[in-house]
């Protein structure tokens, strides 16, 4: 695409995102310049809300022009929000998080009209839902990538599950055949070539310790991990509760979620495709980008989980990519 930026050798696309951005918050005088810029876009943002019917107050014969409000269903509270929310508010934004405690809510909410976006999928599963539902939901700009492992109460090495260990996996189609990816990767098992963005296990033609696969909700996975009849897990790092002191250096095998072949698991913030000029999401981003947010995701999930800024252009493409895949797969 005629935007995108080319990446150093042997470097995918999601690094050098991360990498920007980390050089962005290190130097001061792009961080000063970026808050001119945003000064400017939260104007503009402002200007076209009113053209657009924004109600105006008046106070001492002054015009005052009321905050853009949105409402965004995510699948969890977090300080990370806290964070985001706090900033948007400087920038002329009302944040409301609606906390919803399934996975399809906030598909379904924004759908309905009852939500301006979501923030809480990645584009494959995302594209899974589109093509379920005939949904018509596009990503507005990327927000964070979570790594992802295999994890165990009782092992310490991925050579350590045993013949016929039970293995917990994801039950939904994008997580789950992220997980039988992972396990590929790790040795474990092996796919058919031609298993595509969402293998199942029936895609799995090799499974040499004769492992079983246990099917169960990814947010209940942390839940489980003491199971004595589970071998082993596979989940996001970032979904195990901070109380249970697992982090990504207890993973039996870690995989590299910066590699150019988890872009499909880039998290994005969502709405439905006639609101995608709305000039809320501009200020939005922006407050994402900020460094106090960053320093808010890393407090809260210890670098599990990190900021990434992928062109909205290349998500839409590699949605309708996995969305044509999707329904295919029907």
């Amino acid at each position: 695409m005629s935007d995108e930026k080319s990446t150093p050798e042997g470097q995918s696309e999601l690094r050098s995102a991360v990498a920007a951005t980390a050089k962005k918050k290190r130097n001061t005088l792009l961080a000063v310049l970026a808050v001119v810029a945003v000064a400017a876009i939260v104007v503009g943002g402002v200007f076209l809300f009113k053209a657009l019917g924004t109600e105006k107050a008046e106070a001492a014969g002054d015009d005052v022009t009321e905050p853009i409000t949105v409402k965004i269903a995510v699948a969890e509270d977090s300080k990370f929000q806290d964070a985001i929310k706090e900033v948007a508010a400087e920038k002329g934004l009302d944040v409301e998080w609606v906390n919803v405690d399934d996975w399809v809510l906030p598909n379904t909410e924004l759908q309905a009209g009852n939500v301006d976006a979501n923030a809480f999928q990645h584009i494959l599963y995302l594209s899974a839902f589109n093509a379920e539902s005939g949904a018509d939901i596009t990503p507005v700009f990327s927000t964070v990538i979570t790594q992802w492992g295999i994890f165990s109460a009782t092992l310490d090495d991925v050579a350590d599950i045993p013949e016929g260990g039970k293995i917990a996996i994801p039950d939904d189609p994008s997580n789950g055949g992220r997980a039988l990816n992972i396990l590929a990767s790790a040795g474990l098992i092996e796919l058919a070539d031609d298993a595509g963005d969402f293998p199942t296990t029936d895609d799995v033609t090799s499974n040499p310790k004769n492992l079983e696969f246990v099917a169960l909700g990814a947010r209940t996975i942390p839940t489980q991990f003491d199971d004595p009849s589970l071998s082993a897990v596979v989940v996001g790092t970032s979904y195990f509760d901070p109380a249970q002191g697992v982090t990504k250096e207890d993973a039996l095998f870690l995989d590299d979620s910066l590699d150019e072949k988890n872009l499909p698991y880039i998290n994005v913030v969502a709405v439905n495709s006639d609101d995608v000029d709305n000039p809320a999401w501009a200020i939005l981003k922006e407050a994402y980008a900020d460094p106090r947010v960053a320093d808010a995701l890393e407090e809260e999930y210890f670098g599990n989980t990190i900021l990434v800024d992928v062109p909205v252009e290349k998500l839409r493409s590699k949605l309708a990519e996995l969305q044509k895949s999707a329904e295919q797969n029907k």
